[in-house]
């Protein structure tokens, strides 16, 4: 094994589903890494056809040039480009015609540049039996020469799926030194325990790789995540290979995220994640410079708290819920609507369907509230019409089922 593949991996995922970063959004991605001791960057986006749907097509001259300035910049960096290809949805795993596409593809990156490869079987509809294991190790193991390190993702890749023997013959067939990705007990883990973490290795035979999801926001376009790494206790970082984070779909908004996540791989001390989150958020507040009346960071950290990881709001936002809808209330639907004048219009971009919706129940609630207060329990809004607001067919197929606390349902 080269020094290469020894070194901790720690570094961003693009592995969303949705529209790929721009070459701009990853150059500057890379000045962040950079800037704050990351190593990795592994080019995963679901939806890159060749990289998933189209997986035997090769990429052609202008994609070819495209992939080699993301190469040449992640070396000028520092930063270990990691290429990976998902060929799980109709792979032939005993056709050696399948399996030589997949090297060729290896070698078109290579060509490139690129030394470090992933293979991904996750997402796909094969079931996860240890016949599977074994035919996905053998693609897997003949992958390993020439390459400084191979990370393989499995197609059981949390503690919720159900696929033990799974599991245990990927552990004993694949190659010791490929890193396995695992994304916790959860696709979206609250928490990652060490005592989790180490009867994983047991059944792997390795310390795995996490493949970590906690700001991602693919499954749903509504929300974003702004909080800081959390649910991690340091000391797991002795008991896995490297932590590589899937953040949000919408690249300006992982700023606090990413830099807390770095504050996290190099911390020392005690890891106290919401004196991170408002270090960070401190940091992000001059990209939230308008053209009107200004933000303030007060009005900053209110509205990422509405925003802060996906089991549960930031402290500020839980204090307003559990309020009357009052001067907290009106200073956070006025910050949405201020956030409209963001000069950094990708910022605005990102953001102002999310604004838009906060705002709009922030004034149906102070509505509300200011008329309960006159002795009137119901309450007509001119601007919230039944069908227009809270409207369209997802809405409605929604308020057919009631989720409960343990995850059931039950219908309304």
């Amino acid at each position: 094994m080269s020094s290469a593949n020894e070194q901790f991996f720690a570094g961003v995922i693009e592995g969303f589903y949705g529209k790929p970063w721009t070459e701009a959004e990853r150059f500057a991605l890379f000045d962040w890494m950079a800037g704050w001791g990351l190593n990795t960057y592994l080019y995963a986006p679901k939806d890159d056809l060749k990289h998933r749907a189209l997986w035997r097509e090769a990429y052609s001259p202008t994609e070819e040039d495209a992939l080699r300035k993301i190469v040449a910049r992640c070396a000028g960096h520092k930063i270990r480009f990691i290429y990976s290809l998902s060929p799980g949805l109709d792979m032939r795993y005993q056709d050696a015609a399948d399996i030589q596409r997949v090297k060729d593809r290896f070698e078109q990156m290579r060509s490139l540049g690129c030394q470090n490869f992933a293979v991904l079987f996750d997402d796909i509809p094969t079931a996860p039996t240890a016949s599977v294991a074994s035919e996905q190790a053998r693609v897997a193991n003949a992958l390993t020469r020439d390459s400084e390190s191979l990370l393989f993702c499995p197609t059981v890749y949390c503690g919720r799926m159900a696929g033990k023997d799974y599991l245990l013959a990927l552990g004993r067939e694949l190659a010791p030194e490929i890193h396995i990705f695992w994304t916790g007990p959860e696709i979206i883990s609250r928490e990652i325990t060490v005592a989790h973490i180490q009867e994983l290795q047991e059944t792997l035979r390795r310390k795995p790789l996490i493949w970590d999801n906690l700001h991602a926001n693919d499954y749903d376009a509504r929300r974003f995540y702004c909080g800081p790494y959390s649910g991690r206790p340091t000391e797991l970082r002795g008991e896995v290979t490297g932590f590589l984070v899937n953040p949000n779909c919408e690249f300006p908004l992982n700023f606090v995220p990413l830099r807390t996540f770095a504050q996290f791989v190099h911390d020392k001390g005690t890891w106290d994640a919401r004196k991170a989150y408002l270090a960070a958020m401190r940091e992000w507040f001059p990209r939230f410079a308008t053209i009107g009346e200004a933000l303030t960071i007060e009005d900053l950290v209110l509205f990422g708290d509405c925003y802060y990881l996906p089991h549960g709001e930031g402290p500020e936002a839980e204090t307003l819920l559990r309020g009357t809808f009052g001067k907290e209330a009106k200073r956070l639907r006025n910050s949405c609507t201020r956030i409209s004048d963001l000069r950094d219009r990708n910022l605005f971009y990102a953001l102002s369907r999310r604004a838009w919706e906060l705002r709009e129940e922030l004034d149906l609630l102070i509505g509300y509230y200011e008329q309960l207060g006159a002795g009137t329990s119901r309450y007509h809004s001119g601007s919230h019409l039944p069908r227009i607001f809270r409207g369209g067919m997802v809405a409605r197929l929604q308020r057919l089922l009631k989720q409960h606390e343990d995850g059931s349902f039950t219908h309304e």
